[in-house]
């Protein structure tokens, strides 16, 4: 097996008492939205509700989740747990009972079902502690940050993969959830999201997953084909080496994905493993699909994808890639009913709904988002304002120093009309335009390290027919601002590396000459 090589980041590197830890008959509906909108292969072999019906409990640290768990009546009496807080190895112990079987170096969910764990309030962060599922089913994980689990030196958890499944596990859900590392396996990190020894009929959904030598896989070796029926959708990857992910036999749905920086490869399908994949925006990244590392072919079935700045390796005896023209080799047809966005817009609808703290917000199917039930929990991460403030009406030019002409700054987009270019909206001349490809698109200034942004303008070229936006930070995908039209929009100062202006409507074509930046 392939040793993972280092990663190409710069990313940083007392127990609780049970006492009146859990509290214990919260309204049930607080909590609904994790059972409302399974998708994908979680939604076949009888669904997937996870605690749906059962009683609510909030927990702030990991024995309070174990004990939640095994103070149920049984193994498979339904509970939700509300996780609020930083959940690591200090507070998170054994408990003991009946109905649960834990460990102190991990969230262990072993020979359980009907659970669902929800972040709520400020979040939840699993810090350097994996969440761990094996000889379970029916399991929902929503809207938690999982990182820097480690596999070797310390402290270590789960085998060194934030979410590990294993050994006769059905029927899982993950959404809306952050798997993040700091390196790869030489700086002790293993798989961000891993399935083996018989795993099936799970959805990964409107998740980020980065800085990590590994970003998960489904089948341990080349004989542990039995793991399949895994749907993969609305996620980003990010600064990842390979595995998004390595499929050994079984089959996997893998659609509006946007995969960005796959240093060495991405979908590996190999053993006979079949993938079908739909829609995908892959930027800046090599062997973005194919059968590596080994002789045992895969097979792919692919339509819709937009490969920007994808590279291809040559064929080799353990290297065949897709590309450059990325053809079938399959036919793969899926049991459930599904709507894809546009490949263009990918980029776009994953930054406003991947990942914890984005209010459960979910594309609509048609290039544009909606936030999630109204039954979500009521606290929800801040980092996502349900209602972005408006900005200013003013039209005046705005003073100081243009940022997007800054050194080290430049520009990216979801998709270029013909004869448009993304560095035209900042090269100081209003005689150059971006176009999106179609009547909605998204286009973006950023910068090497973090700048201060309260005010844009937005200059529009002749005919430009700018409808509904919103302003976004990029490094973040929270909405700063909405409204209509081109002009200055004013929004609370923020540090990020990215601002994205993302045109939702339009009445016909966007034309973009400028997009300046200012701190005030």
């Amino acid at each position: 097996m392939r040793r993972s090589i280092a990663l190409r980041l710069s990313a940083a590197a007392g127990v609780a008492g049970l006492a009146g830890a859990i509290a214990l008959g919260l309204p049930q509906h607080e909590a609904s939205a994790a059972t409302g909108g399974v998708t994908g292969y979680a939604t076949q072999n009888g669904g997937t509700t996870g605690g749906a019906g059962g009683v609510t409990v909030k927990a702030t640290t990991g024995t309070q989740i174990h004990n939640a768990l095994c103070t149920r009546a049984a193994s498979n009496t339904p509970i939700i747990i509300q996780v609020e807080g930083t959940i690591n190895h200090g507070n998170t112990t054994k408990v003991s009972g009946g109905s649960c079987n834990t460990a102190a170096d991990k969230i262990e969910l072993k020979e359980i079902s009907n659970v669902t764990i929800i972040g709520v309030g400020a979040g939840a962060t699993f810090d350097q502690l994996g969440i761990h599922i094996r000889d379970s089913s029916n399991i929902i994980i929503q809207n938690v940050t999982v990182k820097n689990v480690k596999k070797s030196g310390s402290p270590t958890s789960n085998g060194g993969d934030a979410i590990g499944m294993e050994s006769t596990v059905r029927n899982i859900w993950v959404d809306h959830v952050t798997l993040e590392a700091s390196g790869g396996e030489s700086e002790g990190f293993d798989g961000l999201f891993d399935m083996k020894d018989d795993t099936q009929y799970v959805t990964l959904s409107y998740s980020i997953l980065r800085n990590s030598g590994r970003g998960g896989l489904i089948g341990s070796s080349e004989t542990d084909t039995g793991n399949s029926f895994i749907t993969f959708h609305h996620n980003k990857y990010q600064n990842i080496d390979s595995r998004t992910p390595l499929l050994r036999g079984g089959v996997a749905h893998i659609y509006n994905n946007h995969y960005v920086s796959l240093n060495e490869s991405g979908i590996n399908s190999r053993a006979g493993a079949k993938a079908k994949v739909d829609n995908n925006y892959f930027e800046d990244s090599k062997d973005v699909l194919g059968t590596f590392y080994t002789d045992a072919a895969g097979y792919w079935q692919t339509s819709g994808n937009i490969l920007d700045n994808v590279t291809w390796s040559a064929a080799g005896t353990e290297n065949k890639p897709a590309g450059p023209g990325m053809a079938s080799t399959t036919t793969v047809n899926v049991p459930y009913s599904y709507t894809l966005d546009a490949a263009s817009c990918v980029p776009s609808v994953v930054a406003s709904t991947a990942g914890a703290g984005k209010g459960l917000a979910v594309s609509t199917g048609s290039c544009s988002v909606t936030t999630g039930p109204t039954s979500n929990p009521p606290s929800s991460p801040s980092t996502s304002p349900s209602t972005p403030a408006s900005p200013s009406p003013s039209t005046s030019q705005p003073a100081g120093t243009n940022l997007s002409l800054a050194s080290g700054a430049g520009a990216d987009g979801s998709s270029k009309a013909g004869g448009t270019s993304y560095g035209n909206v900042r090269d100081g001349s209003l005689t150059t335009i971006w176009s999106p490809s179609g009547a909605t698109g998204d286009i973006s200034i950023k910068w090497g390290s973090a700048v201060t942004v309260s005010r844009i303008n937005i200059r529009e070229a002749s005919g430009s027919s700018i409808g509904a936006f919103q302003i976004l930070n990029g490094a973040t995908g929270a909405v700063l601002a909405s409204g209509t039209g081109g002009g200055v929009k004013t929004f609370a100062a923020t540090s990020t590396t990215k601002i994205t202006f993302k045109i939702t409507s339009s009445s016909g074509t966007p034309k973009i000459a400028e997009f300046e930046t200012y701190a005030s």
